[in-house]
């Protein structure tokens, strides 16, 4: 069987109000294969499957770049002490987390990109004519059932964007995993286009009928905020309940996310002491940093991060961040350069004209600088990368970059 694409232009944008950031994906040709979806157990951990019956040429993320094979689990946390802010009557507040993790040689089982149906409800509701089973179908690195590799590792949480599900940061969480660090991607309960639970539950975007106000985003992220709390409190520490928990060094954990996640990490830095590093791709800023102290925190975004007209509001932010810091612009990327997004468009022929930057570079810059980030924060190890403008990447562009002392070093 064989796929066929056709190259179209971006048709529009699907934006929520006041947050500027749901998610909007251009038309693509569609196929006809189905890809199995993960199946999570009544313990909270997980086994994906792979695709099965995939096109003949389906799409495929980035090789992870470090040298450890890549493990994976998926966990259902439920915090009993939070009733869902956005359907009170489901009860308990309820997260969806993948955990990448470092692991040791080959085996294990491949995992699915996402369930058809997920794929379904993310691509229909952004009106895109592409064919769940060839978005569900795309290649993963990362393998379940693997032993996790010998000694402690960095932590590192991201949050997606809103409405975005947690499979649209694969790529970053493969790759930082491949490099050392345990990763988590977190899904919100009632926040995504469509999220499989426990028990054959699918549970939409109950928020964005919710999230018409000025006030949303910093409601969001203040919600957000606790929820990355708890996913720590579950993943470190006297509470932790992942069976690879012990792999992972508390003293070094970083946090991160797309869009409103990048705004969540300001917001859990503002009452979480626990993370030492932060960074924000893209997203505006909806609560303002408040006793960060000396903790670094990197913005990376594109130029319109630095508009007159301050839409992201890291201008009124940025002198706020008093530790390390850099304010970094991507040239040519959109709003979801930083995430898998442009990499499965090249692929399946659709034209981004928002985001001229090809699906090769925005992976290999995005990977390039957060992993240079965490490198530095989280292990100590001076990366040259973030002093300044590089011929490597001559995308990227330093904005009030430096702070009163470049060498410190948190």
């Amino acid at each position: 069987m064989t796929m066929t694409t056709t190259r179209t232009a971006l048709r529009g944008r699907a934006v929520a109000p006041v947050l500027a950031l749901a998610l909007a994906l251009p038309v693509a040709a569609t196929a006809t294969a189905q890809a199995a979806p993960a199946t999570v157990s009544a313990s909270g951990s997980a086994s994906a499957s792979a695709s099965v019956d995939a096109p003949a040429t389906r799409p495929q993320l980035p090789r992870p770049t470090g040298p450890f094979a890549v493990g994976r689990d998926t966990l259902h946390l439920v915090d009993k002490s939070r009733k869902d802010p956005w359907v009170p009557s489901a009860g308990a507040r309820e997260l969806m987390v993948s955990m990448y993790y470092p692991a040791r040689g080959a085996g294990g089982r491949p995992t699915a990109y996402t369930s058809t149906e997920e794929a379904r409800l993310l691509l229909e509701a952004a009106k895109v004519d592409v064919s769940p089973a060839t978005w569900s179908s795309t290649r993963t690195y990362a393998r379940a059932g693997v032993k996790p590799a010998k000694g402690k590792f960095p932590l590192v949480v991201l949050s997606p964007g809103f409405t975005a599900p947690r499979s649209t940061l694969t790529h970053l969480a493969e790759d930082l995993a491949s490099r050392g660090y345990a990763v988590a991607t977190v899904d919100h309960a009632y926040e995504t286009y469509g999220t499989a639970f426990p028990g054959g539950r699918m549970l939409t975007c109950a928020a964005c009928e919710q999230t018409q106000e000025p006030e949303s985003g910093k409601l969001i992220a203040e919600g957000r905020a606790k929820d990355l709390s708890f996913v720590l409190d579950r993943l470190v520490g006297r509470e932790a309940t992942w069976r690879h928990s012990g792999l992972i060094d508390a003293r070094r954990i970083g946090m991160g996310g797309h869009s409103i996640g990048g705004a969540a990490t300001v917001a859990l830095m503002n009452t979480d002491r626990r993370v030492r590093a932060g960074m924000n791709m893209d997203g505006g800023i909806q609560v303002m940093p408040d006793g960060l102290g000396d903790r670094p925190f990197l913005l990376l975004g594109t130029t319109d991060t630095v508009k007159p007209d301050d839409p992201y509001t890291w201008g009124g932010a940025w002198p706020r961040f008093e530790g390390w810091k850099r304010w970094l612009t991507v040239a040519g990327s959109g709003h979801f350069t930083f995430t898998d997004t442009p990499v499965l468009f090249d692929q399946l022929g659709v034209d981004d004209p928002e985001a001229p930057i090809s699906g090769t570079r925005a992976e290999r810059i995005t990977r390039a600088y957060i992993g240079a980030y965490f490198d530095q924060h989280l292990r100590g190890i001076g990366q040259p990368l973030l002093d300044g403008p590089t011929p490597a990447h001559p995308e990227v562009g330093f904005h009030q970059s430096l702070t009163a002392d470049p060498d410190h070093r948190p």
